[in-house]
């Protein structure tokens, strides 16, 4: 399965997008309105230039306390996310994801952020394919 299929699943709620300079409270609330796991931090709502998650704040308030929360999000996000494109592999993306430990992914295509995966996404994606799979496969041993 592809990304573009992935995203298309999802529907298209748009990239959710902070600009550099919001304070993480404000971050902090727009996760939980959300109830999404991640943001990309964007100047413009095209360039990837960070990305800030749950568990980011989360290490920032067990290290420097509540204080963290006054901070801007450029001084906690992750600078030069890893992203992936519309037509990379969910297979791939799944185990960069594993294997960089993070959750999230902002997929773009020229330079543009068209789109964000999460891990939960390339997960359900595995899981439905593996399904189809087994169906044919059942379907093949019972000659239909």
């Amino acid at each position: 399965m592809l990304v573009h299929q992935i995203l298309k699943a999802k529907g298209d709620d748009g990239v959710v997008t902070v600009k550099p300079g919001t304070p993480v409270s404000d971050v902090a609330k727009i996760l939980a309105e959300r109830r999404i796991g991640g943001i990309v931090v964007s100047k413009d709502g095209q360039n990837a230039e960070g990305i800030i998650s749950e568990r980011d704040i989360v290490r920032a308030l067990a290290v420097k306390g509540a204080i963290c929360m006054q901070e801007n999000v450029e001084d906690m996000m992750t600078r030069n996310p890893v992203c992936c494109t519309r037509n990379d592999n969910a297979d791939h993306v799944l185990t960069q994801m594993t294997e960089g430990r993070f959750r999230h992914m902002p997929v773009v295509e020229d330079g543009v952020l068209i789109g964000i995966v999460t891990i939960g996404d390339m997960v359900k994606a595995r899981l439905e394919e593996l399904s189809m799979e087994r169906n044919a496969l059942e379907g093949m041993i019972m000659g239909h």
